[in-house]
């Protein structure tokens, strides 16, 4: 009897010791690599998406977002995610126009340049861009823009005979563009390697974000922003769509819950500090001013050379987008 006694008792604690272990085995755990900084606001807001999804599934899913380039460089986060290395990635999704003109829509230079238009051009462009990406087994979670594009230099830019000779750093195929069309000498730098470019010389120049300058300490060997508005690129946040398929339906939910929730705040983060990463600029002593009538025709003109170049390659899946951003 005793020996029954004691073999009931065994045999309960470890049943017991199995539920307790039970949630821990069902845990998933994802890892989504990311292009910037901890402290930038795109970094900022997946940390509370990873965080908001943990708290709607109670730790079911947990989310480890890995900034600043740290698991994976930026123009490798996207194969990462496909292959599984990684079940969800961010991305700057113009770094990849030259395998799709359709993820550089929103560097187009002066299509659109101010926040609502930037939404718009995003809500124009997403059925066309989620296609594209499903078909490489990925699925948008969400997408977030970046503070309007201006120029960075050392020198006075009166015209665009300023730019001859500038070493210029470029970050997609747009800029890449933008760089010879001008004379400049182009290299290609992601934003994990612009400050150490910056600090070694191998650029003088750049086209960005205030949030990018700032990023990288364009003070410290810079002196001006010009404030040219070219376009607000955007990062795109998605997930390899069989690690989505592969979670129950409650925790599917939670992730799109907390998608469409990030991407609200991203905009609403993005549109509060793309003033505010002037004015830090500023501060640090750099001259943060709009360019000279003659510098910025002479850019429009080349975004027109540009936007054309786009649509030509862009085909019909651009003329849809163009049609539909243009309805009113």
């Amino acid at each position: 009897m005793t020996k029954q006694i004691t073999r009931t008792a065994v045999l309960g604690l470890l049943a017991a010791a199995a539920l307790s272990v039970a949630p821990a085995a069902a845990q998933t755990k994802w890892n989504l690599p990311a292009a910037y900084p901890a402290d930038n606001p795109h970094s900022v807001n997946l940390t509370m998406f990873a965080k908001d999804v943990s708290d709607a599934t109670k730790g079911k899913l947990e989310i480890t977002v890995h900034p600043g380039a740290s698991l994976f460089k930026a123009p490798d986060i996207k194969r990462a995610v496909q292959t599984g290395q990684a079940q969800a990635g961010e991305v700057l999704i113009s770094i990849h126009e030259n395998e799709d003109p359709v993820y550089g829509v929103d560097v187009v230079p002066f299509l659109a340049t101010s926040f609502a238009d930037a939404k718009k051009l995003w809500l124009a462009s997403k059925p066309v861009i989620e296609k594209k990406l499903a078909a490489q087994g990925l699925m948008v979670l969400f997408a977030v823009p970046w503070a309007p594009q201006g120029i960075y230099t050392k020198k006075d830019l009166n015209t665009i005979e300023d730019m001859k000779g500038l070493k210029w750093r470029a970050y997609n195929v747009g800029t890449a563009k933008i760089g010879e069309l001008v004379g400049a000498q182009s290299v290609t730098i992601q934003a994990a390697e612009l400050p150490q470019a910056l600090a070694t010389g191998v650029v003088n120049s750049f086209m960005s974000s205030g949030g990018t300058g700032y990023d990288s300490k364009a003070w410290e060997t810079l002196t001006n922003f010009y404030d040219v508005q070219a376009w607000i690129p955007k990062d795109i946040t998605f997930v390899n769509k069989a690690a989505f398929d592969s979670l129950d339906k409650p925790t599917q939910e939670a992730v799109l819950k907390a998608a469409a929730t990030a991407e609200a705040r991203g905009w609403k983060m993005w549109e509060e500090k793309a003033g505010w990463y002037l004015d830090q600029l500023k501060a640090k002593g750099m001259k943060v001013m709009p360019p000279s009538d003659a510098l910025k025709a002479s850019l429009k003109k080349i975004g027109e050379q540009l936007t054309a170049d786009w649509k030509k390659k862009a085909g019909a899946d651009g003329e849809a987008i163009l049609a539909a951003y243009n309805k009113k």
